[in-house]
């Protein structure tokens, strides 16, 4: 099986870069992240052509998760039980909402027989804020929803834009981050609890250069410099860890017109 999971940023703004690239790499599996579209809105028909079934999370401006699968879509689940929502930061317009809003950040369905999640992890805005302790809790309640489906005996991948690059050799300065998300011990200790249920964590390796980066800012030539992060894991319970026989980041869709900021990472196993 070829697994895959991409962070589009806009999966209409990304479209015409999205279906030439399945139709090249030919991935079983796609995860998507940052659809940014309604529910009803995301291009199914077209990703059908291609022998995708699609199965959509959206709420419209913000989030959004997918999975295409061209190897069957089973036992679709938005969301997950547990999931604490948002309730904005207080005194913000957010806040507004009253009760936590459940966002559209995780999707799973078996697909060839593994329990495949598509997820994009609260971002955290800074360590003082809401939003950064929203972003544990929700961790935390992924965690349980992923050791439920290994209690269940089901084979699993969690794969998605987290938000955490996990050590300090998955960020291109460790200094340039100082004080800032996605590199606290907090963050990394979420993760690593996540890992801790029994799951791998499957690092490509880059088409360029020594570094397993997947994310680069738009501004001030990150790319170029190669001054990005790794923030777009695959963890997979052994099953599938122990028949990988290739990983690698896609950095060439990272290039030309229209890219998002994200490049894929795509895995081989045989089950």
């Amino acid at each position: 099986m070829r697994l895959a999971t991409w962070n589009v940023n806009s999966v209409k703004a990304r479209l015409p870069r999205l279906l030439p690239w399945l139709e090249q790499t030919g991935p079983d599996v796609l995860c998507v992240q940052e659809t940014k579209v309604a529910a009803d809105a995301f291009p199914a028909a077209e990703v059908a052509e291609l022998g995708y079934a699609t199965a959509h999370h959206g709420e419209g401006r913000w989030n959004g998760v997918a999975l295409l699968s061209r190897v069957g879509l089973d036992d679709v689940r938005r969301g997950f039980d547990g999931d604490p929502g948002w309730a904005g930061e207080p005194g913000g317009e957010e806040a507004l909402f009253g009760e936590p809003r459940r966002e559209a950040r995780a999707v799973s369905a078996l697909c060839g027989g593994v329990r495949v999640w598509s997820v994009y992890v609260p971002n955290g805005r800074t360590p003082e804020s809401a939003h950064y302790g929203y972003k544990l809790t929700w961790l935390e309640a992924l965690r349980a929803a992923v050791a439920a489906d290994l209690a269940a005996g089901e084979r699993v991948a969690v794969c998605g834009d987290y938000n955490v690059a996990p050590a300090d050799s998955d960020v291109f300065d460790p200094a340039a981050f100082a004080g800032a998300t996605h590199v606290t011990k907090p963050e990394r200790d979420a993760v690593a609890a996540l890992l801790a249920t029994g799951l791998s964590d499957i690092v490509p390796k880059p088409m360029k250069g020594p570094n397993p980066f997947t994310y680069w800012d738009y501004r001030a030539g990150m790319f170029h410099q190669d001054k990005g992060m790794r923030i777009d894991l695959i963890f997979a319970s052994p099953a599938i860890a122990d028949a990988v026989g290739g990983a690698y980041i896609d950095r060439e869709a990272r290039k030309g017109k229209g890219p998002s900021d994200h490049a894929p990472v795509v895995i081989d196993f045989d089950i």
